[in-house]
């Protein structure tokens, strides 16, 4: 974890910009010597969000399943019952490297 002062990133905000793009880890900037942002790349923030939303995605996915709103059904027969010439069984050829 990079910690660094508002007066460092004021003073020298290309030199933190290009530390966030270079390194992809986010940098904590205090204020008084107490925590007040964490600046981070684009790249980064956009990866984060990409991260979050598949965790939120897997719970929800978790929680139906534990109801029993789920069944597992093999590779070979999901993709059968959607169809071998959609483009998004293709898409899915991905998964079977997973089961």
């Amino acid at each position: 974890m990079k910690i660094q002062s508002s007066a460092e990133l004021r003073n020298n905000y290309r030199k933190v910009a290009d530390e966030c793009i270079r390194s992809g880890e986010p940098i904590y900037i205090t204020n008084n010597g107490e925590g007040e942002l964490v600046v981070m790349s684009i790249q980064a923030y956009s990866e984060e969000q990409t991260r979050l939303k598949i965790k939120k995605e897997l719970l929800r996915i978790q929680v139906e399943k534990a109801a029993g709103k789920f069944e597992y059904i093999p590779y070979d027969e999901f993709k059968e019952r959607l169809g071998k010439s959609s483009r998004v069984a293709e898409d899915f050829d991905i998964v079977k490297d997973y089961e």
